[in-house]
């Protein structure tokens, strides 16, 4: 119950006003959110499909990953500060919203899904960075990662469409359909 109050609280802050009355800051906000995540997505796919051996193993991961993952912390920097933002506006509606939820779920299943990738698989790199494919746990790592950015996508859009939907079970239901 503190932590939904807590989220009231921040409904009820300065900033969440601020965005929910100001007619450009929701929409710009929401684009950069949008332009944010597309980068993210964008960049790690890119990544990914190296993993999976798409198109080619010729260029090397580390150049691949290097060019690149600064630009995927840039744009999940700006994605979470964004999205914090619009949290702030509704925080006690998403606190309790399943597609929310889910989302929130995904996005932590990615992280730990890198962490591993990070701490265990890529210490082999230098056997397969180049002109090898990857080994079968990059490759299920990056498969796994183009699922769970695919899920944080669907689940974000789904939030728009059910922010006031109570998923919960009804308490007078009667889910006893066993003899």
């Amino acid at each position: 119950m503190l932590l939904l109050q807590f989220f009231q609280a921040l409904e009820a802050s300065a900033v969440a006003n601020w965005i929910r009355t100001s007619f450009y800051a929701q929409p710009l906000i929401s684009a950069l959110h949008l332009f944010g995540l597309t980068m993210v997505f964008g960049t790690i796919s890119i990544v990914d499909l190296r993993l999976l051996g798409i198109p080619n193993a010729g260029r090397p991961f580390t150049v691949i990953a290097g060019e690149l993952l600064r630009w995927t912390w840039l744009a999940f920097a700006l994605t979470f500060v964004t999205g914090l933002l619009m949290f702030t506006t509704s925080a006690a509606a998403y606190y309790q919203n399943t597609p929310f939820r889910l989302k929130m779920l995904v996005l932590l299943l990615a992280g730990v899904n890198m962490l591993i990738f990070e701490l265990l698989t890529v210490r082999s790199v230098e056997r397969w960075n180049k002109d090898a494919p990857a080994p079968a746990t990059a490759k299920v790592a990056g498969a796994l990662s183009l699922l769970f950015w695919i899920g944080v996508i669907c689940f974000g859009r789904w939030i728009g469409y059910t922010e006031r939907y109570d998923f919960g079970v009804p308490a007078d239901m009667n889910l006893d359909f066993l003899p």
